[in-house]
């Protein structure tokens, strides 16, 4: 039988409510039939449901780490809340009778092994001398098209920029005083040219000093001020080197996708072929998850889910982000939490800190006191070293303003009103909460037990505070010798 987790089921759910459903459906034996080919790649159920007739639904294991689940009803999501009863059937080892597979589904398996065969260049039918001259022509006015089609863009996107620098410069001439009153109106209407300028890192920029601005207005919070000036300084280092970015790609003629961190800043959205191709890629990792928070952004006007996975290899921990567009949100399935280990073939984005991933696929299984124990040895003991060369990844005016790793630590406790963290050698960091990250800070109140407290390991976001101008340590999760505790999920 499969090997099929509760972790597994709950990342392929479109939503929480449909795995909670699907586990309800199972629980209560609303499957009428149970049958599994002899091979064990196929099962199939009968189960009740709100209709005349049974539904019939399936899970194909043809490629173990991305099963296919199928089904009669009428529901839109996929998974339906059906095949994820199925799923969960197949976890709890339930008894399964025999079948054959479908003709149904060998058509589809045919079909798409023809699809990757091609893909990957296998054997095809021979073209005649004809057909492979018009099949080249295709391509090459394909490619035309589209050269000339990036081309275009790349000198649109230059015209918004020498715009947005215009806009800096007026700004840090005249202050930023100018921005507010009716003066915020012009500027919401220049952050809108520079969507339509393919612009949607500068335009997200524009947006958050509007807010910060705007802020300030009303409450004349000084913090507000700072972190105008803050986003302000981010915008006028992203518009000078996308400048110098996107003239060096025309002057060479080099319009194609490349592993340069402005390419999405710049409106590029990577495709794993893409990352693939550029050598961006982590083959057969296991990451597991350590923390999970999900964030509103008003300057993007959409949700965030983010997830910070440690490598079990070298404790190097990277970022899953999940954006959840305001006007797409029905549309975009919402992340959770994943209490376990996933072994996949992992896309790294260019960057620096904590580099985004992303995954197709991929087995899951639950996380042992084996694997923390691996990850509580990889843990950083010198805070010295660690915060200089946080610092030195933070000076990048563009790059994440926080930076997460495992710091080892004797203690953590309370100065006056403050929490500071303190390791073996003596060293402190005070610890706070990270702009872009939900607060955790106060939740260390609430931990059950003192021993979490001390002689433990934290998975922790060190971030710069420019109110108090330092550096400070936000905590996500305490690892100790046989769990994780965490403070966001």
């Amino acid at each position: 039988m499969q090997n099929v987790t509760e972790q597994q089921i709950q990342a392929m759910a479109p939503n929480a409510a449909a795995a909670s459903n699907g586990k309800k459906i199972s629980a209560k034996g609303g499957f009428v039939r149970l049958e599994c080919s002899a091979d064990d790649t196929f099962y199939l159920g009968e189960c009740t449901g709100s209709g005349k007739s049974n539904y019939i639904t399936s899970v194909d294991f043809i490629e173990p780490s991305a099963p296919v689940c199928r089904c009669s009803c009428p529901s839109r999501q996929f998974p339906c809340k059906h095949g994820l009863a199925l799923l969960y059937e197949i976890a709890a080892g339930k008894t399964f009778g025999t079948c054959e597979v479908p003709e149904d589904i060998l058509k589809k398996r045919a079909k798409k092994a023809g699809k990757k065969e091609e893909a990957e260049g296998g054997e095809q039918v021979p073209l005649t001398e004809e057909e492979m001259a018009k099949k080249k022509a295709t391509a090459e006015r394909a490619a035309k098209s589209a050269k000339a089609a990036r081309t275009k863009k790349l000198k649109k996107q230059l015209e918004g920029l020498e715009l947005a620098e215009k806009l800096v410069r007026d700004l840090m001439k005249a202050g930023l005083g100018t921005m507010g009153g009716t003066a915020l109106k012009t500027y919401e209407q220049l952050s809108k040219q520079l969507g339509d300028y393919y612009l949607p890192g500068p335009q997200r920029l524009l947006n958050g000093l509007i807010i910060e601005v705007a802020a300030f207005q009303k409450d004349q919070d000084e913090a507000h001020y700072d972190s105008a000036i803050s986003v302000l300084e981010k915008f006028w280092t992203l518009v000078k080197k996308s400048k110098q970015y996107l003239s060096d790609k025309l002057e060479k003629g080099e319009e194609a996708p490349d592993d340069n961190e402005l390419y999405e800043e710049l409106g590029g959205i990577w495709k794993l072929t893409e990352l693939e191709a550029l050598g961006k890629m982590l083959p057969e990792v296991d990451l597991m998850q350590l923390s999970f928070w999900c964030v509103y952004d008003e300057a993007r006007k959409e949700y965030i889910d983010a997830g910070a996975w440690a490598d079990l290899a070298d404790g190097t921990v990277y970022m899953t982000y999940n954006y959840r567009p305001l006007k797409a949100l029905k549309y975009v399935k919402e992340e959770d939490s994943t209490f376990g280990v996933a072994h996949v073939s992992a896309a790294c984005y260019p960057g620096q800190g904590n580099l985004r991933v992303r995954w197709n696929g991929g087995q899951f299984r639950d996380a042992s006191a084996e694997d923390i124990k691996k990850l509580r040895g990889m843990a950083a003991t010198n805070l010295g070293t660690e915060t200089k060369s946080v610092k030195n990844t933070l000076k990048n005016a563009i790059a994440d303003p926080f930076i997460i790793r495992l710091v080892a630590f004797s203690q953590i406790g309370k100065i006056g009103d403050s929490y500071v963290l303190k390791n073996a050698a003596g060293e402190t960091v005070m610890l706070g909460d990270a702009p872009g990250i939900e607060p955790s800070l106060e939740r260390l109140s609430l931990l059950p037990e003192e021993r979490l407290l001390e002689e433990q390991v934290l998975l922790g976001a060190f971030y710069y505070d420019g109110a108090q101008r330092r550096l400070k340590l936000q905590p996500l999760s305490i690892l100790t010798e046989n769990e994780v505790v965490r403070l966001l999920y």
